[in-house]
């Protein structure tokens, strides 16, 4: 399969990358600095911004799903008090909408796109603690979270929404993804949710439903 992967300089977007490749998939990168990842065998590497209309509408085309790991990399908290220095503070809800117009005009239905977990039907699923950090650190970033699954669910594209819960970089593949917010513990590896983001495009399961992903 050819795989359209948006924000993939981010730690899920590389790892999603990685586990398309390794699986024999032909990948394009974009995002703002691609050029930067490593050259390898089936990577296409193309530089642009997700919320940009043109850019998308040179690159979608002749994709046959696409993953959108789009996010913030910077300090939360900086991020919080200051807003965003070098993303849009809105990229999560603005990217998706300009690549589900994009999808639609090139005729690519299949999309994946990773969300948090916490985010609509999960929220009332977190422990007090994890709402109370919510609230006070990246209460901007969940509701923008928020209003880009909205415009997922509403696109008519078959739309599967990756919500994993805090994220780490440890080497660890395992993982446990439920459909009704069920998750096994609090931490997950990128590298067990890249998986789950390749297993997903590679067949229509789960079209239309919200993935839990957890350690």
């Amino acid at each position: 399969m050819n795989i359209l992967v948006i924000g993939a300089t981010g730690g899920s977007g590389r790892a999603v990358c990685d586990a398309l490749l390794e699986r024999g998939h032909t990948v394009t990168a974009l995002a703002r600095h691609a050029s930067a990842l490593p050259a390898r065998a089936g990577l296409e590497r193309v530089d642009g911004d997700a919320t940009d209309a043109s850019a998308l509408a040179a690159v979608v085309p002749g994709h046959d799903a696409i993953v959108v790991t789009l996010g913030i990399s910077e300090p939360p908290l900086r991020v919080r008090l200051r807003g965003a220095k070098g993303t849009h503070d809105d990229v999560r809800s603005r990217g998706t909408a300009a690549i589900v117009s994009a999808a639609r005009r090139a005729g690519v239905r299949r999309i994946v796109v990773q969300s948090s977990y916490g985010v609509g039907d999960t929220r009332s699923l977190l422990r007090l603690t994890d709402r109370i950090m919510f609230a006070l650190l990246i209460r901007p970033q969940i509701i923008d979270s928020e209003i880009q699954e909205g415009v997922l669910r509403g696109s008519e594209l078959d739309w599967t929404i990756v919500q994993p819960v805090y994220l780490t970089d440890g080497d660890s593949p395992d993982h446990f993804t439920s459909t009704d917010g069920t998750i096994r513990g609090h931490k997950v590896a990128r590298l067990g949710v890249a998986r789950v983001h390749a297993d997903l495009v590679e067949t229509a399961d789960r079209v239309g439903q919200t993935v839990s992903v957890s350690g």
